[in-house]
């Protein structure tokens, strides 16, 4: 993606606010300026994983859901860490209690039924291949929802680096040629800023079979890919 401005041969740009007062910065240029915005993508093999796990239990009164809930939900967690998750890796991430209804059709009302417990927690996997092992070991633990996997990397500081200067590689040339284009020599940087996308999932799929005691498991994890954009925000003075 590429978006041009042509700008006036003087930029201002605006610092942020000191305590006292505000300051403002006039660069100053002797030929027109262009403006541009270019972004990049670089893909690469995720290292982690997130699935989401968790039990949901129903019982005649508030306090029995939330017992059971809390039995069951404990098993799983349990098994979470006896297939060496961290403790650090595991989080709740909601609780839920509420009564449930049915609708009498006949008499056209509601008809209580019981009450509802729910208790989900995420989960990282820092050993993706593992993926479709743990998902099908939660379930014959006695979770009844899973969610995921979402599939990131843990330090994308180096796919990070390769997206931006391409970005930049990528800026520069484009601000050359509109310099040529306009009759002129060369450019000169005034102004950079950048915009990071963290990994997301990339329509680049590659198998991954994981082997449970030398057979296929029912639940195959595909990881595929993840890119990392960053958009860079350029400003070059068109120089004679």
């Amino acid at each position: 993606m590429t978006r041009i401005v042509l700008l006036p041969a003087i930029i201002a740009a605006a610092s942020a606010p000191a305590a006292a007062a505000a300051a403002e910065i006039q660069i100053q240029s002797q030929g027109p300026v262009v403006e541009l915005a270019v972004s990049e993508v670089v893909k690469a093999r995720p290292d982690l994983a997130t699935i989401g796990s968790g039990v949901t239990t129903q019982a005649q009164t508030a306090v029995e859901a939330m017992r059971l809930n809390a039995a069951a939900m404990d098993k799983v967690v349990q098994r979470i860490k006896a297939l060496g998750i961290a403790a650090d890796d595991i989080q709740t991430t909601g609780i839920d209690l509420g009564a449930q209804f049915d609708y009498d059709q006949e008499q056209r009302r509601q008809v209580f039924r019981g009450y509802q417990a729910s208790n989900r927690v995420s989960v990282i996997l820092r050993k993706v291949a593992d993926t479709g092992r743990v998902l099908d070991a939660l379930v014959a633990a006695g979770a009844t929802d899973i969610s995921g996997p979402s599939f990131s990397i843990d330090d994308d500081t180096a796919p990070r680096a390769q997206a931006r200067k391409a970005a930049l590689d990528k800026a520069k040339a484009q601000a050359e040629d509109y310099a040529k284009w306009a009759g002129y020599s060369g450019v000169r940087l005034l102004q950079v800023s950048e915009l990071v996308n963290p990994g997301r999932p990339m329509p680049f799929m590659e198998k991954a079979d994981v082997m449970v005691t030398g057979s296929r498991v029912a639940s195959p994890v595909e990881p595929g890919l993840v890119g990392t954009s960053v958009t860079v925000n350029v400003t070059y003075e068109l120089t004679r």
